[in-house]
């Protein structure tokens, strides 16, 4: 039923590190970009990182140098590496997936439920 799946989340020091994973389900046909945004307590929600279906990567300026995005296409995962962090990186964590489904033409964006990070000093 649940179409994209995350895990890894949890509480961590600063300067510590977490790995999140994302799965989507058997019921797309086609993945193409997939992501990870995130949204802290008050803030609107603001992309992380992507990565085409080719590989090609993009991240937020705050995260260069700290986070990898990675995915497995075989496995239909999706992954977030997340070293160094730092307290504001505390935040609610969402897999993003621009996908199509099965019998539908149309891609659209589907979100995964949000698993919490938190970085504590």
């Amino acid at each position: 039923q649940v179409q994209l799946v995350e895990s890894g989340g949890g509480s961590v020091q600063a300067g510590g590190s977490l790995r999140l994973s994302c799965t989507a389900s058997e019921s797309f046909s086609r993945i193409n970009d997939m992501g990870w945004y995130r949204q802290a307590p008050g803030k609107q929600r603001e992309l992380v990182a992507t990565i085409t279906n080719g590989g090609s990567t993009n991240y937020a300026e705050s995260v260069k140098g700290r986070f990898t995005i990675s995915r497995d296409n075989a496995k239909n995962t999706v992954y977030l590496q997340m070293n160094s962090l730092k307290p504001e990186d505390t935040a609610v964590y969402y897999c993003n997936a621009y996908a199509r489904r099965y019998l539908i033409d149309t891609f659209k964006d589907y979100w995964g439920q949000g698993t919490q990070v938190t970085v504590s000093s």
